[in-house]
């Protein structure tokens, strides 16, 4: 397992954009599909972008396709969500998972999970 830690919530008016990153321990980073996942109040979890252990093969969610990118950088050891033309329907907690090898076809097969840090967009 890897131990993750997410960075870069904030409260931004719509339209606007934030990048969030997700800063992980461990040797074995490069060998981890990473996803991104938020959660709204009184709503559940859904997914939002994932990226294989090279990043060469990304997806994304209906609801943020266009509007978000996911990137990493293994030398770093952290995956970033690029997140632009934000609505107010993204505001949530925003988490980031591993998963060793390949991409997780559900959220469950994420076997780390970050803290979460905190989206608001304001209309």
């Amino acid at each position: 397992q890897v131990q993750l830690v997410e960075s870069g919530g904030g409260l931004v008016q719509a339209g606007g954009s934030l990048r969030l990153s997700c800063a992980a321990s461990g040797r074995t980073f490069s060998s981890h599909a990473m996803g991104w996942f938020r959660q709204a109040p009184g709503k559940e979890r859904e997914f939002v972008a994932a990226i294989s252990w090279s990043g060469a093969s990304t997806y994304y969610a209906d609801s943020v396709k266009g509007r978000f990118t996911i990137s990493r950088d293994n030398a770093k050891n952290t995956v970033y969500l690029q997140m632009n033309s934000l609505k107010p329907e993204d505001t949530a907690v925003y988490y980031c998972a591993a998963a060793f090898g390949v991409v997780p076809g559900t959220a469950d097969e994420y076997d780390s999970w970050g803290q979460g840090t905190q989206v608001t967009v304001s209309s």
